[in-house]
C-alpha cells in the first residue's frame, strides 16, 4: 500500500498548476489522476493523498514531489509575454508534436539556437528555443536525446536567468542536470546554476554547490585535458564569486588564485565548445578578476584591467560585454559619467537585445541620470533601450 501524506497539498498544487498555465482537466489528462480528485485536493475537501498520486502530479508539472508535499515559500512569478512560450516549454506538461521529431532533425537546429544565444539575439532565441525544446522532449530517454535536451535546457536556464525568470530557470537547469550525459556537461550546467543562485542572492547556496562540484571534479593535473581544466576552472570562479559577495574573503582569494593557475595551465583561450556555454582561459579569468574591483569598491582596478585588455574583442571571450558593464560602473564610481555613457552606448551597438535584459545596465544608467541636471540625446536613447524611467 502506498504511504499517505500527512500534510495538505491542495494550495501548493493549485499554485504550481496555475503558474504552469494549464487547467485542472489538462492536468488530469496528462497525469492520469482523476479530475475529481484534483478538484477536491485544490478545494481542500481532501487534505492528503498517496505519495504515488503526488508523484504523478509532480511529474506532469515538472517539479520534485517534495515541492507538492513540503512547504514552499517561493512566491509565484509573473512571466512577461516574450518569455511565456519558453517558460511553458520548460515547465509545462510533456507534449507530443503531430509530426514526430527525429534526433538528427533536432540536432540540426541546435546551431541556430547557439548562434542566437551567443549573439545576444534574445527575441530570436526565445522563438527558436521554445518549440525545439518541445521536440527534444518528445525524443524519449535515449542517450542522444538526453544529451541534446540537456544542452538546450542549459541554454534555456541561462536565458531565463538573464530575463530574471528565476523559477523557470531553476526548473530548466534541474532538468538539464538530470539529463546530463557526462561530467563535463554536468559541470557546465552546475556553473550556470551557481550563477543563477548568485543572481537570486542565494550566496551560500551558490558557494556550497560550486565548492562541492569543484572538489568532486578536481582533476589530476598531469592527466587533465583542456576540457577538464575548463570545467574545474569555471567552478572555481563561481566559488570565488559567491564567496566574495558573501564576505568570505579568504575562500574567495584562494579560489581565484587557483582559477588563475588553471588558466595559466590551459595556456590559451578556449572557445565555446559543444559542452560549455562560455569561453575559458586567461582572458576570461582576467575579466572575472577585474569584476572583483566592483565588489571591493576598487574601480581603479577595473579601469586598469580595461586598459590592459584594450583591443581584446568580444569574439575572444563570452565575458566581454559583462566586463564592459563593469567598466561603465567603474566610471560612475569615479564620477566619470560621460565615459560611462560612452561605454554603455558601445555595448548597445554590439548587443542591443542582450543589454535590454541587464538590470545592471539599468542601475548604472539610472545612477548617471540622477547625477546630471540635463540629459543628452544619447542618454535618452539609452534610457529608452534599457527601460530606465524618465
Amino acid at each position: 500500500m502506498a504511504e499517505n501524506i500527512g500534510t495538505p497539498i491542495g494550495e501548493r498544487l493549485r499554485e504550481v498548476r496555475k503558474r504552469r498555465g494549464i487547467s485542472q482537466r489538462e492536468l488530469a489528462q496528462v497525469s492520469g489522476v482523476s479530475l475529481s480528485l484534483i478538484r477536491k485536493l485544490e478545494q481542500g475537501e481532501i487534505k492528503d493523498t498517496r505519495v504515488e498520486t503526488a508523484r504523478r502530479l509532480a511529474v506532469s508539472l515538472r517539479v520534485p514531489t517534495s515541492r507538492l508535499v513540503a512547504r514552499d515559500d517561493h512566491a509565484a512569478e509573473s512571466v512577461p509575454q516574450p518569455w511565456a512560450p519558453l517558460q511553458l516549454a520548460v515547465e509545462g506538461p510533456p507534449f507530443q508534436p503531430e509530426d514526430e521529431p527525429t534526433l538528427d532533425g533536432v540536432r540540426d537546429c541546435v546551431a541556430a539556437v547557439r548562434a542566437a544565444y551567443f549573439d545576444g539575439r534574445m527575441a530570436d532565441l526565445s522563438a527558436i528555443l521554445a518549440p525545439l525544446l518541445r521536440d527534444a522532449d518528445a525524443l524519449g530517454e535515449g542517450v542522444g536525446a538526453r544529451e541534446v535536451r540537456a544542452h538546450l535546457l542549459q541554454i534555456a536556464g541561462s536565458t531565463l536567468t538573464q530575463a530574471r525568470q528565476f523559477g523557470a530557470a531553476e526548473t530548466a537547469l534541474a532538468r538539464a542536470l538530470d539529463d546530463a550525459p557526462d561530467r563535463h556537461r554536468a559541470a557546465s550546467i552546475v556553473t550556470t546554476w551557481s550563477w543563477l543562485l548568485v543572481r537570486q542572492g542565494r550566496l551560500d547556496d551558490s558557494r556550497r554547490l560550486a565548492v562541492r562540484w569543484a572538489d568532486d571534479l578536481e582533476p589530476r593535473v598531469s592527466r587533465a585535458t583542456s576540457e577538464d581544466l575548463a570545467a574545474w576552472g569555471w567552478l572555481l570562479l563561481q566559488v570565488s564569486s559567491a564567496s566574495l559577495r558573501d564576505n568570505r574573503m579568504g575562500e574567495a582569494e584562494d579560489a581565484m588564485r587557483l582559477a588563475n593557475s588553471v588558466a595559466v595551465m590551459t595556456g590559451h583561450e578556449l572557445p565555446c565548445g559543444e559542452v560549455r556555454l562560455a569561453t575559458w582561459g586567461p582572458v576570461t579569468v582576467a575579466y572575472k578578476t577585474a569584476e572583483r574591483g566592483i565588489v571591493l569598491d576598487r574601480p581603479d582596478r577595473v579601469l586598469k584591467a580595461a586598459a590592459q585588455l584594450e583591443g581584446v574583442g568580444r569574439r575572444v571571450s563570452t565575458e566581454y560585454h559583462r566586463h564592459r558593464l563593469d567598466v561603465a560602473k567603474a566610471h560612475t564610481m569615479v564620477r566619470q559619467y560621460g565615459e560611462a555613457v560612452t561605454v554603455l552606448s558601445s555595448v548597445r551597438q554590439q548587443a542591443p537585445e542582450w543589454l535590454a535584459q541587464q538590470r545592471y545596465a539599468r542601475d548604472i544608467l539610472g545612477e548617471v541620470i540622477s547625477k546630471r541636471r540635463t540629459l543628452t540625446a544619447e542618454m535618452r536613447e539609452l534610457a529608452d533601450s534599457v527601460g530606465v524611467p524618465m
